[in-house]
Formats: C-alpha cells, sequence, structure tokens
C-alpha cells in the first residue's frame, strides 16, 4: 500500500501517540507500506513549532529529514501537476496545507492516513 501521511498523523506516528489509530499505526509499520510524506507537511509543521503552537521536543533541523529515514519515509516534493489539480479542487475545505495533500494523493495514486472528515468531501480514498 502507497499513503501519504496527514500532518497530524505524521505528528502522532512520530511520538507514538494514542490519537492515531492502531490499524493506522499497523498499516504504517507494515514492510511492504511505502509511506511519503509531502513538504508540504514539513512546511507547516516547521511554520507551526517557529509559531510556539507545536513543540516535539527538539529544533526542526534536529527532527527533520532523521525521522523520516529512521522510519523509511519517503518525502514527497510538490510538483506543477499536484498544483493543476490543487486549483480545480472544489472549495470544500480551506486548509490550504489540506488541499494540497489531497491534490498530491490524488495525482500520484496515494491513500491518505487521515482523521479529517473533509477529506471525504474530495473523493480521497482515507486510512484511519
Amino acid at each position: 500500500m502507497k499513503l501519504l501521511l496527514d500532518t497530524h498523523a505524521l505528528i502522532w506516528f512520530l511520538n507514538d501517540h494514542s490519537s492515531l489509530s492502531p490499524r493506522a499505526k499497523s498499516v504504517i509499520e507494515h514492510p511492504e507500506t511505502e509511506s511519503f510524506v509531502s513538504i508540504a507537511s514539513l512546511w507547516e509543521i516547521a511554520i507551526k513549532m517557529n509559531l510556539g503552537k507545536l513543540d516535539l521536543g527538539a529544533p526542526f533541523e534536529t527532527l527533520f529529514p532523521a525521522q523520516l529515514e529512521l522510519n523509511g519515509f519517503i518525502q514527497l516534493p510538490v510538483n506543477i501537476e499536484h498544483l493543476y489539480v490543487l486549483e480545480r479542487l472544489p472549495s470544500h475545505h480551506r486548509d490550504p496545507f489540506d488541499r494540497l495533500l489531497i491534490a498530491q494523493a490524488q495525482v500520484e495514486g496515494l491513500t491518505l492516513v487521515s482523521c479529517d472528515p473533509h477529506f471525504y468531501a474530495y473523493g480521497s480514498t482515507l486510512l484511519w
């Protein structure tokens, strides 16, 4: 299975937080799963850490890309094809980071790991 972790799913996975569903954790940890992390999620984390809205216990540059490598996560860049789809998405949800993740998942054929109910409005394949 090929997954794209939503920002909260990534944070909860890295912190072994109980908010991450057991099913999502199990699939992420499965050896045949390819888990992707969007640069948009990393950007969102960096912004929230800078604003003091998120504390992960270590500086961003200490955590990333080390945690991605440690967990076998693949960094997903933003490319022009993602933006073509993003531009055409209906406005069911206003969060720009989430909308970009939805577009990336659609273009790349990835299952989103998220508990965000807004994603269903876009016909996204979700795992939770």
